[in-house]
């Protein structure tokens, strides 16, 4: 089983299940993954707010997990998901539409 940090949480990367492209990063504590597994729908813990949330939860843009895997040290897990939709807030398909480019950002080319 994966191993949470003192804080009680643990990276959660998502991913495409198809095309397997990165859609967006999150963290997990007990009950996110414990609902996850028991639903098949992605939920995580947010940091800012201090609760669990469903992704999806107010836009319908729910993930259906496929398979979870987790790293050699336990200590992070991938989601490979299939999104009901866009993943990011802002409508875009993956949260990583933007690429670094010396001191601004472009989007990503397609």
């Amino acid at each position: 089983m994966p191993k949470f940090d003192d804080r009680g949480l643990l990276s959660a990367v998502v991913v495409d299940a198809h095309s397997k492209d990165v859609l967006m990063v999150a963290f997990m504590d007990r009950e996110a993954l414990d609902l996850t597994l028991e639903t098949r729908e992605a939920h995580f813990h947010s940091r800012s707010r201090g609760r669990l949330w469903k992704k999806g939860e107010s836009s319908g843009n729910v993930l259906k997990v496929q398979e979870i895997l987790v790293d050699c040290d336990q200590d992070a897990v991938v989601l490979e998901c299939i999104p009901a939709g866009p993943t990011c807030h802002t409508g875009a398909t993956s949260c990583f539409y933007r690429v670094v480019d010396g001191r601004t950002l472009q989007p990503v080319k397609t």
